[in-house]
C-alpha cells in the first residue's frame, strides 16, 4: 500500500478547539505522501486540467459530494477546463491532517 493511499483509508476528524496547525515539520511529512500539491504556509492547493466543461463540473460535484462526507470543505476556483482545489482548516488557522486527507481523496477521484 503506498503513502497516498494511507491518506485515503483515513476520515477526517473535527479539530478540538485549541488543537494548534501542523508543524512545517508534519506539512512538509504529509506533502511527501502527495503528487502535485503545492504548500504556503497556512495552505495546500493543486489545480486540475479537463477537457471541457463538462468534464470541469463533474469533477466539482464529486468534490462536493467528497466535501460532505468527509465535512471538510475546499475553496474552489472553477474556470472552462480547469479547477483549482485549495485546503486550509480555517478553525485552527492552518494545517490538519484533514486537509492531507482530502487531497488525497481528491487525487483520488480524478483517476477515476
Amino acid at each position: 500500500m503506498n503513502t497516498a493511499s494511507n491518506l485515503t483509508a483515513k476520515q477526517c476528524k473535527p479539530c478540538a478547539a485549541g488543537t494548534p496547525p501542523l508543524s512545517k515539520a508534519e506539512a512538509d511529512s504529509l506533502m511527501r505522501q502527495l503528487e502535485g500539491w503545492r504548500r504556503y504556509d497556512h495552505l495546500i492547493d493543486k489545480t486540475y486540467h479537463f477537457k471541457d466543461y463538462y468534464q470541469t463540473i463533474a469533477f466539482v460535484n464529486a468534490v462536493a459530494w467528497l466535501s460532505n462526507r468527509e465535512d471538510h470543505h475546499p475553496e474552489l476556483t472553477v474556470t472552462y477546463n480547469s479547477c483549482r482545489v485549495e485546503y486550509t482548516t480555517h478553525s485552527i488557522h492552518g494545517l490538519s491532517e484533514n486537509d492531507f486527507i482530502c487531497a488525497a481523496k481528491v487525487d483520488a477521484l480524478f483517476k477515476i
